[in-house]
């Protein structure tokens, strides 16, 4: 069993939700990544998304659109970004750590290859934002081949058809975004989401995890008694980008939201 499916079994037997931070790697500079990937387990994180800079991240908002600016201003690369997870898993051999972002740098390293590192450093599971389930057998059969979760994105308008199609390919967990349009663009509505949730799990049994549009302990709490991980991803990059100047500080203030959130959480 795969570190993913591991964490959510223990957080369903303890009675709890799965916490999943998204951040950028990278973001505003590389030596800040590993650090605060530590800093959110600490605080309460239970699966890191870590975002791979891109220079056109369509389902992105300014907020991460910037991000990705910050990073590749420094030159991350991916091969950079699975030597972080690889340092990461010196200290931290449980904590399950996605890849978040899109086809093209995968495309340029090579499906076999970028699979075959990424196990080797230490990363549980993919998501790519641009690769359709049924454009993806290919892809999702050598992610498998080296035991990495391919995980896949429904949204408020997929439709039930789609949504069985969907669950077929994935593993891991389901990434539901919550509202229409891109990160940090609106507010969610959770008895919407609790409806689509409801259709989704006819579907499956994988957990399905729900972003977009959560910001602070409310949000995260009231997301957390419908869905069975809540993630959360612009209200951290803006506490990033909030202390591009001071850097160490960043580890601190996004720790304190990751903090209170687990807190409503758990309450």
């Amino acid at each position: 069993m795969g570190r993913i499916n591991q964490c959510f079994e223990s957080l369903k037997a303890d009675g709890r939700k799965a916490l999943i931070p998204f951040v950028t790697a990278g973001d505003p500079q590389p030596s800040v990544t590993v650090p605060l990937m530590h800093a959110m387990v600490d605080a309460g994180a239970d699966i890191i998304e870590l975002g791979v800079p891109f220079s056109d991240p369509m389902a992105d908002g300014p907020v991460i659109q910037l991000a990705c600016e910050r990073a590749l201003s420094h030159g991350t690369r991916l091969l950079d970004i699975l030597e972080m997870v690889k340092e990461f898993r010196v200290i931290d051999k449980k904590t399950p750590v996605v890849l978040m972002g899109y086809l093209n740098p995968i495309e340029t390293l090579g499906y076999e290859s970028f699979a075959k590192q990424s196990s080797d450093a230490g990363v549980d599971g993919v998501l790519t934002v641009d690769l359709p389930p049924e454009e993806s057998v290919e892809f999702a059969g050598i992610m498998k081949k080296y035991a990495l979760d391919v995980i896949y994105l429904l949204a408020p308008t997929t439709e039930e058809s789609r949504v069985q199609q969907v669950c077929e390919f994935g593993s891991g967990y389901v990434y539901y975004v919550s509202v229409k349009g891109v990160t940090g663009s609106a507010a969610l509505d959770v008895n919407e989401v609790a409806s689509k949730l409801e259709v989704i799990r006819r579907h499956t049994d994988m957990p399905v995890g729900v972003g977009f549009g959560i910001r602070d302990g409310e949000s995260a709490a009231a997301v957390s008694n419908v869905a069975d991980g809540v993630i959360v991803g612009s209200v951290l990059v803006n506490a990033i980008a909030e202390n591009v100047s001071q850097p160490e500080q960043i580890s601190i203030d996004v720790a304190a939201i990751i903090a209170q959130m687990r807190s409503a959480m758990d309450a």
